[in-house]
């Protein structure tokens, strides 16, 4: 102890031991040292003076010098020579005093940590708390699988619900939905205009059929396509945890049975729609299967440009759903693809089909940012992770396209004037969601916050455009308030030439008049 003494007069005066460093320190008290000589040591009036001089306001720069050449301390103890000391005295009484002298310092310590350090805690904490608040409930293809590996082998209930795994359940109602909306706002009361001797009125039972066969043919040629997706892609599929419950991937489906599953689905989906609506629908599914299953699905491994094939192939159905009922009101020389797709009365249903496509892109790049390391390691080229910047902005791009589209579904009469309202206040929410989404670059629940808006903002359009659709209440607001038809002033003239062989001369002509019914134009 003499020897430690006279160490310590050389290195400061009994007044700052406390600017020893540890390194210091530990060579002339080496820890190995036998546990009688620390034990004097602690016990030492000197060491006590030099910790309560350390606790004073004015030693606090010397508890920084502690704090920042702790990490250079080479001694077995995780926070260096004050945790060591406090562990290895058994002096009784000195645990509880080398406890409470150690806790200002630890506190202390905690408050002088250096700033990369802190940036770095902070990052990875809110990584981690990121990671935790976007965790994605399982999709119906695995739930339906759990449920089908936990039958009989030979139930057919197990069968039943392999199968419709396949089909991506959920995705496939959203294409049914989307087409069927878009029939539903085709403006049918325009054929009030025709003459039933050219063009037959369809019936409410030829409709009702029509939409029917619309229904499912539509379903069933979405279920070959996801089916088809699935084939391709179940050595990657089990690399992601989103769908690494598929049934390819767990083996309640067998290749070959996919396989005729997508032939046969895709067979009667595009039968029952080109005999129950017109093959320029039929055309229009078929390509749709080809686009999904054969382009978009291997594109994804090459380009990050495979979302905006998958946005195409979301928009198709609502071109679908115009096209079937436009085929109802075809007239003779007006019923070719061109005339369905092209002509001037198709803008609505293309303005349907770029609502559908604008959607695609806040719904998809916020679903994919929470999941964008799985994506990553599976090697599918996403704008989430090969460009998280670029990813945000487009996001943000295709959100505000919505109002120029909602608008234009206004301006060419397909709705009215309630549907900017409610458009507007549903499309600015998703525009508010995809700038902080943007802004935040994803974090901070901003991707979440995105995704649920884009969940019920399509909806809010599409049922929407049904209750507004142009025409739909007027005879409602007619019947409620007694308000009588308008008249209608256009008049036809036209010469009425009377031919008789045995009668006495007549008039040439005599000029008549008849009332026709207003264009859809007026």
């Amino acid at each position: 102890m003499i020897l430690l003494r006279s160490s310590l007069r050389r290195l400061g005066s009994s007044r700052d031991a406390s600017l020893v460093c540890s390194q210091c320190l530990q060579r002339r008290v080496p820890l190995s040292s036998p546990p009688s000589s620390l034990r004097t040591f602690i016990s030492s009036t000197r060491w006590r003076s030099s910790i309560a001089d350390s606790q004073s306001p004015s030693s606090s720069l010397n508890k920084t010098y502690f704090s920042a050449n702790q990490g250079n301390d080479t001694s077995p103890s995780k926070n260096g020579l004050l945790s060591s000391l406090s562990t290895n005295a058994s002096v009784p009484g000195s645990s509880s005093q080398s406890q409470s002298d150690t806790a200002p310092i630890a506190a202390d310590i905690k408050q002088s940590e250096l700033p990369h350090r802190r940036r770095k805690r902070l990052k990875e904490d809110s990584a981690k708390n990121d990671a935790a608040d976007h965790v994605i409930p399982p999709d119906a293809s695995a739930q339906l699988s759990s449920i089908s590996a936990t039958l009989p082998t030979s139930s057919l209930r197990r069968k039943f619900a392999a199968f419709l795994a396949l089909t991506k359940p959920r995705l496939s109602v959203l294409i049914v939905l989307t087409t069927t909306s878009a029939y539903g706002m085709y403006p049918i009361s325009s054929l009030l205009a025709l003459d039933p001797a050219i063009a037959p009125l369809p019936t409410l039972s030829t409709s009702t059929l029509t939409l029917l066969y619309l229904t499912a043919g539509t379903f069933l040629s979405s279920c070959s396509a996801n089916t088809l997706n699935m084939l391709f892609e179940p050595k990657y599929d089990a690399q992601m945890s989103r769908t690494r419950n598929r049934p390819l991937v767990r083996g309640l489906v067998s290749r070959r049975g996919a396989i005729l599953f997508a032939i046969a689905t895709a067979a009667s989906g595009l039968g029952l729609l080109y005999f129950g609506t017109n093959p320029t629908v039929t055309g229009l599914s078929a390509a749709n299967i080809a686009l999904y299953a054969f382009v978009y699905t291997p594109l994804k491994r090459i380009h990050v440009i495979n979302t905006w094939v998958g946005a195409v192939v979301g928009g198709i159905p609502p071109l679908m759903g115009w096209v079937a009922a436009a085929g109802q009101t075809a007239t003779t020389g007006h019923d070719t693809w061109r005339d369905m797709l092209f002509s001037e009365e198709s803008i609505g249903g293309w303005l349907l089909g770029g609502i559908l496509f604008a959607w695609q892109f806040p719904h998809f790049n916020a679903l994919s940012h929470t999941i964008r390391e799985e994506y990553k390691a599976a090697g599918y080229k996403m704008l989430c992770w090969t460009n998280p910047a670029r990813n945000a902005r487009v996001a943000l791009r295709y959100s505000v396209l919505m109002f120029p589209i909602s608008i234009g579904l206004w301006w060419v009469g397909v709705v009215g004037h309630g549907f900017l309202v409610g458009s507007t206040v549903a499309n600015g929410w998703l525009v508010k969601e995809a700038y902080h989404f943007w802004k935040h670059q994803g974090a901070n629940g901003t991707a979440r916050g995105l995704f649920w808006a884009s969940i019920w903002q399509l909806p809010i359009l599409l049922v929407g455009g049904l209750v507004t659709k142009k025409g739909l209440w007027d005879g409602v607001w007619r019947n409620a308030f007694g308000q009588p038809d308008e008249e209608d002033d256009d008049y036809v003239y036209y010469d009425e030439e009377e031919e008789s062989d045995n009668q006495s001369p007549a008039p040439a002509s005599s000029s008549v008049v008849v009332s026709r019914p207003a264009s859809p134009a007026a």
